[in-house]
């Protein structure tokens, strides 16, 4: 049975296909196939249509439930060759080498369902899935037709335009480019405006559209859409620019004023004609005024605008690229109406007792017109004779009797019309009461020769009646609005008031406001102010309120001087205060007493303010504790210093003084000056300070000292300005390691032993005197009784230092170790009376064995 049916299976592969009517009409572009069967078997035949897209996935479906047996072939359009796919015979699928050409192809479990990924363009054709059903019982064979119809999507188009500037009026196209979709495709072309605005412009079938009488709604952006049944792409977008114009001008004024001949202006204005032509490219501008060349540009302004440039203004619209233009011409007349707008006043009459409105507006071309509103006829008003008026329209008048006055803040209007205006500009005035009281107030003049009363009621319509009364007759007739009362300085009374006096025609009775004139009186914080010195204080002095003002409040000082313009004091003062700063206090150039004074048209005053000015506390004494030299040079010394009390707060610093003592030998110029610059700076009382202000030091370094000089140091504790006792001066010791003793001892040993060896040579001299007689001749002279009588006065005992005696030995100019050696006289100054013997005489007789005396003295010093 089984191998029946292989046969009957692939006997239907060959054979072409049919158009069945059983169990349903199917329709088929193949031709019916010839299928030979026997006679009890049914065959039965499905028609589907599947629609897939490029690159996607499809399912292809063969039967609700799973067959015995089925074979999947495909059919390409255009050919009548069936070719197998896919086929499981019971013993497994089998998928052929065709299915690679029709995509990832797969089998789903458990049906005989064909899964296709990527779907190639390729697949499209007829799929037939034939099914073997109860193959051991009574076979069933149902044939599965799939009409596979795989879709492109559209790709993304492209706009071409014949022209995209083209001409108003004139005809273009549009064709929307596609390389690759589906059909059927469905263009839409769409419009954007400049506002972003977007609409359909045309749709249709076909890729290209005519645009015939091309407008300047058309300038956009277009773009195209082609749509398929798988997708839609918009191209991107392209502008449309029309050319066009220019239209005939729009000329706009401003300010925008019609008349029966055309615009108006008013004079000294400033007047802007705007001419606006559509066009495209933008059109360019020419105005003239009666047909002369005025300006170019769209825009004509003339400013100040007389009544001289009335006229004609055209404007002439040109369009370069077209080389086409239109023009427009305007009537402008200038008029000039009065300045500003009508004037209101209202001013009292009869004694302020009644009303008079004025209204006026001068000026202008024609003139204005002017009128009260008409309510005011209910007022019992009398309209002010204008017959003998040049202009009767220009100025007008009203007076409100006594028995016609309204009550407080009443408004009335004065209405003004012009032919220049579009509507009548109105003036509103109120008559009303002052809203506040009459004020009063007293001021003295600079050079203190008038005292002035002034008295006002400011506010109100019309301004009230002010006059002032005073004792003594001292008084003042009436003024509007305020009233100054001038008396000499010094003539104000005291004893009664000085009474103002406001009448204003809407009140009944007079209001009234009194000055009471009184001398100034001073007050201070505090009568007495203590501080500590070198401080600054301040000393306050303020005016108690009164009704007459004074002069300026003016400090003297400890010293009865104006402290006015002096770097001493700081002086801050207003009308009504003046506060005195003393700056840098001292005990005793500040201490004492302190006068405010100031004075007025009645009188005088004065206050004192007592300042004591503290001394701080003197500080605890300081003792100097250490002063070394830090090395050899003798460049810088180390200070070291202690306080006798050590709790903070007696003291702010220090003083660090030190001067100059001596100049050590030696060191400096040669050894005569040094002696004389030396003597200079011995005993100098002058003492150089250097002040430290930190008080918690203990210790200082001075650098920058002279190796040679000798200094002496002190300290002295400081608290503020206070300045304690100096410490005991101190001249500072050379370091421990200095080598200064060593070499003077070295010096003085050197200086014994050579004294000594000299000694005994002398000694050796003198007692073998015959075996070397020439060396001692030339040491000791001629004989000793020869050489005695060289000496015949007493003076001649003494001999300087080149005639033997004392010679000091060394090269140090001050005191230090010298030794004095006995020198015989030298024969060259010996006298002539006492002249030796020649050597050829020999010694005198008996004179062999006579002694000699050496004096041997030795001067040693050390440090």
């Amino acid at each position: 049975m089984v191998a029946q049916l292989l046969g009957l299976a692939f006997l239907f592969l060959p054979v072409s296909l049919f158009t069945c009517a059983t169990h349903g009409n199917c329709v088929s572009p193949f031709p019916p196939p010839t299928v030979q069967i026997k006679s009890n078997w049914e065959v039965v035949y499905q028609d589907i249509s599947v629609y897939g897209v490029v690159g996607k996935a499809v399912i292809l479906e063969c039967g609700t439930t799973l067959p015995d047996m089925y074979i999947w072939s495909f059919t390409k359009p255009g050919t009548e060759a069936i070719k197998a796919v896919v086929y499981d015979l019971g013993k497994g699928t089998r998928i052929q080498k065709l299915a690679v050409t029709l995509g990832q192809l797969t089998v789903i479990s458990n049906s005989a369902a064909v899964n296709i990924e990527k779907l190639p363009v390729a697949a499209h054709g007829l799929f037939t899935c034939q099914a073997f059903y109860d193959i051991e019982l009574e076979p069933k064979v149902v044939y599965h037709y799939v009409h596979l119809t795989v879709r492109v999507p559209v790709s993304k188009p492209y706009l071409l335009m014949s022209d995209v500037s083209p001409v108003e009026g004139s005809t273009m196209w549009m064709r929307c480019n596609l390389e690759n979709g589906t059909g059927p495709i469905r263009y839409v072309w769409q419009h954007e405006t400049r506002t972003g605005n977007i609409s359909t412009f045309a749709q249709g079938n076909t890729s290209l559209i005519n645009v015939t009488d091309v407008n300047r709604n058309h300038t956009g952006w277009f773009r195209c859409v082609a749509s398929n049944n798988v997708n839609s792409e918009s191209s991107n977008r392209l502008w449309l620019d029309t050319i066009f114009g220019p239209d005939i001008p729009n000329i706009d004024v401003t300010p925008y004023s019609m008349t029966e001949r055309g615009y108006s202006a008013l004079e000294r204005e400033t007047v802007a004609l705007l001419c606006q032509a559509q066009s495209n490219p933008a059109s360019q501008y020419v105005w003239f005024y009666n047909n002369s060349q005025v300006y170019t540009g769209p825009q004509l302004t003339i400013t100040k605008i007389l009544r001289m440039h009335t006229g004609d203004y055209a404007c002439l619209a040109q369009n370069t690229y077209l080389n086409t233009r239109s023009r427009k011409t305007i009537s402008l007349t200038v008029y000039y109406p009065p300045d500003g707008s009508p004037s209101c006043s209202v001013q009292p009459a009869l004694n302020h007792t009644s009303l008079r409105l004025l209204c006026s507006w001068p000026g202008g071309f024609p003139s204005a017109s002017l009128h009260w509103s008409k309510d005011l006829k209910r007022l019992g008003q009398e309209e002010a004779d204008t017959r003998q008026q040049p202009n009767p329209l220009t100025n007008t008048a009203i007076l409100l009797r006594a028995e016609g006055l309204t009550s407080n803040n009443s408004l009335f209007s004065c209405m003004g019309s012009h032919p220049a205006l579009k509507q009548s500009i109105a003036c509103n005035m109120r008559t009303y009461v002052p809203p506040a009281e009459p004020v009063c107030f007293a001021y003295v003049t600079n050079n203190k020769q008038y005292l002035m009363l002034s008295c006002s009621w400011d506010g109100g319509a019309p301004k009230a009646l002010v006059w002032w009364e005073g004792p003594g007759d001292q008084g003042k007739g009436g003024e509007e609005n305020s009233n100054i009362l001038i008396l000499r300085y010094g003539t104000a009374r005291s004893e009664k008031p000085y009474t103002c006096h406001a009448k204003h025609p809407l009140l009944v009775q007079a209001k009234t406001c009194r000055l009471t004139l009184e001398a100034p009186v001073l007050l201070t914080q505090r009568r007495v102010v203590s501080v500590y010195e070198g401080s600054d204080v301040q000393l306050t002095c303020n005016l108690r309120a009164n009704y007459l003002p004074v002069s300026e409040i003016t400090w003297f000082n400890n010293q009865g001087v104006d402290t006015h313009d002096t770097s001493k004091y700081k002086l801050l003062r207003t009308s009504a205060w003046a506060n005195l700063t003393v700056r840098d206090t001292d005990e005793t150039g500040d201490s004492g007493e302190y006068r405010c004074t100031t004075s007025n048209a009645v009188g005088g005053t004065d206050i004192n303010v007592t300042l004591v000015v503290k001394r701080h506390p003197m500080p605890p004494n300081a003792t100097l504790i250490n002063a070394m030299y830090n090395s050899r040079q003798r460049i810088e010394v180390e200070l070291e210093w202690q306080v006798q009390s050590e709790e903070p707060g007696g003291w702010t610093g220090f003083l660090l003084e030190h001067r100059w003592v001596s100049e050590r030998p030696g060191r400096r110029g040669s050894s005569n000056g040094s002696k004389d610059e030396a003597a200079d700076r011995i005993g100098s009382p002058a003492w150089y300070r250097n002040f430290i202000q930190d008080p918690d030091v203990r210790s200082h370094t001075v650098i920058r000292l002279t190796p040679t000089t000798t200094y002496q140091f002190r300290v002295t504790p400081v608290n503020h300005r206070t300045i304690g006792h100096p410490s005991a001066p101190k001249t500072p010791a050379e370091p421990s390691s200095n080598m200064y003793p060593a070499v003077i001892g070295s010096a003085i040993g050197g200086m014994l032993f050579a004294a000594l060896l000299t000694a005994l040579l002398l000694v050796y001299l003198i007692r073998n005197r015959n075996n070397n007689p020439r060396l001692h001749d030339m040491l000791f002279g001629l004989q000793h009784s020869q050489s005695r009588e060289n000496i015949n006065f007493p003076e001649d005992d003494v001999v300087g230092g080149s005639e033997g005696g004392i010679e000091e030995i060394g090269g140090f100019s001050s005191p230090g170790p010298t030794m004095a050696l006995p020198r015989a006289s030298s024969p060259l100054t010996t006298s002539p009376r006492s002249a030796a013997p020649s050597a050829s005489q020999g010694p005198p007789p008996g004179d062999d064995n006579e002694p000699v005396s050496v004096t041997i003295t030795v001067n040693a010093t050390g440090s």
